[in-house]
């Protein structure tokens, strides 16, 4: 495992841009499957390959590109690495009403942990990886007959 999260660090260090739009497709994916397999019970032989796909894409082409270009942004508008930044980052991160009354719970302590103890080029796949929750959730809530 020490192995693979050093092999991680180094295309990090190489190809961060590329490395977060992959990670945060992958764990978009890892969500979907959660979702089919446990959350939904399907089974290996119902499980939507095409669903995953799908859920993958939007990792890939929208919340890689999306949410890491905005964490860029938010470090530039929000400069330091100290408790009271990372406060006004959560703060600012949460502007989307319609989002956040739905999340509220789950997202502000996370981006705050997320702001403060980070590196910035970590913080994609932190979010995508406590997101496998969230996705599993929204994946059964938007697939549910």
């Amino acid at each position: 495992m020490a192995g693979l999260w050093r092999s991680y660090q180094v295309l990090m260090t190489k190809y961060p841009w590329s490395v977060q739009i992959v990670t945060a497709g992958s764990l978009v994916g890892v969500g979907d499957v959660i979702s089919q397999q446990l959350i939904e019970r399907k089974g290996l032989a119902n499980h939507s390959i095409q669903r995953t796909a799908k859920m993958m894409s939007i990792g890939f082409f929208f919340v890689g590109p999306v949410i890491g270009g905005w964490y860029k942004v938010l470090d530039k508008l929000v400069v330091g690495g100290t408790k009271t930044a990372a406060m006004k980052k959560m703060l600012v991160d949460q502007d989307y009403t319609d989002a956040l009354i739905a999340n509220y719970y789950l997202w502000p302590p996370v981006q705050i942990a997320n702001f403060y103890f980070i590196p910035l080029q970590h913080r994609l796949a932190v979010v995508q990886i406590v997101a496998i929750a969230w996705n599993s959730y929204l994946s059964w809530k938007a697939n549910k007959m």
